[in-house]
């Protein structure tokens, strides 16, 4: 499925956009997207993290004139606003919801733009697949199964689908390898815990892919090992899936040829195409 080409309307997702002369410095200063790297036909990851380092929001964020277009789900796009503007204080920006967010994505198609839609190259994945997204009116269909194996393959979780807003850190959801978090640019919200996982290489959780031959059981359903909870399941499609597991526990349990299971269902965790990560050598020791 994920080797044909497609267009999938995202009806969950809406636009927020932040404008004016102060928008870019603004911004720069509380996400953990660096802008002076978002060229002007891509979008990026990022977030905006509590003071301790979690997610509290996440989107794609890609240039628009005179600003920027946020694009996040839609049950969060609301509070987001209204959290940006308590950052804002003074700077000259401008922070609105879209009253209408149309919202596509496509991949391994060279179809040509539709007309009144503006396509960005989604970064968070290998440029081969060509995948885009498209705001305006697209013709795509509107079931995300292909959408959600195509992330699943690659590791690409996203809020609500695939973890808890204020309960994950950037890198354990693999935003240090997608783009999602710049340590070099400094300042943002969040910014000294986050680089002090960065710097020490602490991180243990990690965003793996699961498959299983039988399909996999619903989001939420919790990851086991010998009895013991290594993590939880995000959403899924035609047996591939999100896992954010301990990875010291998931190399326990390979090493000791020790089933893993999500609820009763046996699973095989691998590392997503592309990371920079590896399975620990040497087990973590406990807590």
């Amino acid at each position: 499925m994920t080797d044909q080409a497609k267009t999938v309307n995202l009806s969950n997702r809406a636009l927020v956009h932040i404008t004016g002369e102060e928008a870019e410095k603004f911004l720069q200063a509380v996400i953990t997207t660096d802008l002076g790297k978002l060229t002007a036909d891509e979008v990026k990851p990022g977030a905006l993290l509590t003071p301790q380092g979690k997610i509290l929001f996440d989107f794609l964020i890609s240039r628009i004139d005179n600003g920027f277009r946020l694009d996040l789900p839609k049950s969060i796009a609301a509070d987001f606003a209204k959290r940006m503007m308590l950052y804002r204080l003074r700077a000259k920006a401008e922070i609105s919801q879209l009253p209408e967010s149309l919202i596509s994505t496509s991949w391994h198609s060279d179809s040509p733009v539709p007309e009144g839609c503006v396509l960005k190259r989604d970064t968070r994945f290998p440029a081969k697949l060509n995948v885009m997204r498209i705001y305006g009116k697209a013709d795509g269909t509107d079931d995300q199964t292909a959408w959600t194996k195509l992330r699943a393959s690659h590791g690409i979780a996203e809020g609500e689908a695939d973890y808890a807003y204020g309960e994950v850190f950037p890198h354990d959801i693999n935003f240090d390898q997608t783009g999602g978090v710049d340590f070099p640019k400094g300042c943002f919200v969040g910014q000294e815990v986050v680089s002090r996982m960065q710097h020490r290489g602490t991180p243990r959780r990690r965003v793996l892919v699961a498959t299983a031959e039988a399909g996999l059981p619903e989001k939420g359903t919790v990851i086991t090992a010998g009895g013991r909870e290594i993590g939880t399941l995000g959403s899924s499609a035609v047996g591939i899936g999100i896992a954010l597991v301990r990875i010291d526990r998931v190399k326990q349990a390979i090493d000791s040829n020790t089933p893993i299971l999500a609820g009763e269902t046996a699973i095989t965790l691998d590392l997503p195409p592309n990371v920079r990560f590896i399975f620990p050598t040497e087990a973590a020791e406990e807590n």
